[in-house]
C-alpha cells in the first residue's frame, strides 16, 4: 500500500527553514505541555509542526482560524436550547463532512489536527479533538472521554453520558452503547472509571501512541516512531519506559552508542524496583556497544 503521509517527519524545520524550526516546535510543545492550563489545539497543531516539514506558522495560524470559523457557524440558541450533539453533528457531520472511515487507520495524517482539518478525514480522537475545540470556542460544556478502542465526546454532567461519536459523523450514543464499545474492545463491563473526562495531556499522549503504533508496522518509518516518543517525553506524565523504547529506536537506527547511554540510564531506573530487568537491559546496552566495533 501506498502511504501519502508527509515526507520524512521530524527532518529539517518547516518549509526548509533548517534544524533550529523543529527545535522551536518541540520547545514549544514543551512549554505548552506544562503550561498551567493547556490548550488542546495548539499541542495537537505542534505535534503537526513535527511531523510534517512543509507546515509553517501560518499553516497553524489558518488552522486555529479554522476551527474559530466553525465555532461561528454554531447556532447561537444552542446555548439556550442545549442541545449540542445534535447541532454539532449537523454542522460538523453533515454541512462539513467529518467523519472517519476504516481506511483512515492507515494514513498518518488521520493523526494530525491539520491535516484533518484539511481532509476532513481523521481517527475517532482527531475528530473528537475537532468537536472538542469547535464546542468550547461555542461555549459549550464538552469533555472528551477515552473509552477503550474508542474515544468519544460528551456533553454537560459525564453522569448523564450525553455522548457523541464523531467517526460516526455526530451519532448519539447511550449508556448502552458505551457499554457495548467497552466489552467489544475489552470483553469486560463498562467501569465508571472509564467516564473520567480527558485531560489534554492524556489526550496528547493518546494521539502520540496512536502514531508510534502506526510506525511500529513500518519499519522504515523509524524517524516517525522516535519524534512520538520525543514528544511523549516531554509531556508532565509520561510512562517512564519510553526512554528505553527511546533507546531501543536509538539502535534501530544504527545509532550504537546513543542507545546504550540511554539503556543504562533506564537500567539505573529500574534498579531500584526491577533489578532483574536492570541487569537484562545492561545486557542490551552492552550489545549495543558492541556494534560499534
Amino acid at each position: 500500500m501506498t502511504e501519502e503521509g508527509p515526507p520524512d517527519a521530524g527532518a529539517e524545520g518547516a518549509g526548509g527553514l533548517g534544524p533550529d524550526e523543529v527545535t522551536d516546535w518541540r520547545r514549544e510543545f514543551a512549554e505548552e505541555a506544562r503550561a498551567e492550563r493547556p490548550d488542546l489545539a495548539r499541542l495537537c497543531l505542534l505535534v503537526g509542526a513535527v511531523a510534517d516539514p512543509t507546515v509553517t506558522r501560518h499553516a497553524l495560524d489558518e488552522a486555529e482560524i479554522e476551527l474559530d470559523r466553525l465555532a461561528g457557524l454554531v447556532p447561537y440558541a444552542t446555548r439556550i436550547t442545549g442541545d449540542w450533539a445534535t447541532e454539532l453533528a449537523a454542522l460538523l457531520g453533515v454541512h462539513e463532512g467529518f467523519e472517519g472511515v476504516p481506511a483512515d487507520y492507515q494514513r498518518l495524517e488521520s493523526s494530525l489536527l491539520h491535516e484533518v482539518l484539511r481532509r476532513r478525514r481523521g481517527l475517532p480522537i482527531l475528530l473528537s479533538v475537532v468537536w472538542m475545540e469547535v464546542a468550547r470556542r461555542a461555549g459549550a460544556p464538552v469533555y472528551g472521554l477515552g473509552l477503550p478502542g474508542h474515544f468519544v465526546v460528551g456533553f454537560g454532567d459525564p453522569a448523564d453520558l450525553n455522548l457523541a461519536d464523531p467517526f460516526a459523523g455526530g451519532r448519539t450514543m447511550t449508556g448502552a452503547d458505551a457499554e457495548l464499545l467497552v466489552a467489544s474492545a475489552t470483553g469486560e463491563a463498562l467501569d465508571r472509571s472509564m467516564l473520567r473526562p480527558a485531560e489534554p495531556g492524556a489526550i496528547v499522549l493518546r494521539i502520540l501512541n496512536n502514531i508510534r503504533a502506526w510506525a511500529a508496522s513500518r519499519p522504515e518509518r523509524s524517524d516517525v516512531a522516535l519524534w512520538a516518543v520525543e514528544l511523549s517525553l516531554l509531556l508532565p506524565s509520561h510512562p517512564a519506559r519510553l526512554r528505553y523504547e527511546r533507546a531501543e529506536l536509538f539502535v534501530q537506527r544504527g545509532e550504537f552508542l546513543k542507545g546504550a547511554v540511554e539503556m543504562e540510564a533506564y537500567a539505573e531506573v529500574m534498579d531500584a524496583v526491577d533489578p532483574e530487568s536492570a541487569t537484562t537491559i545492561r545486557r542490551r546496552a552492552q550489545a549495543a556497544r558492541a556494534l560499534l566495533n
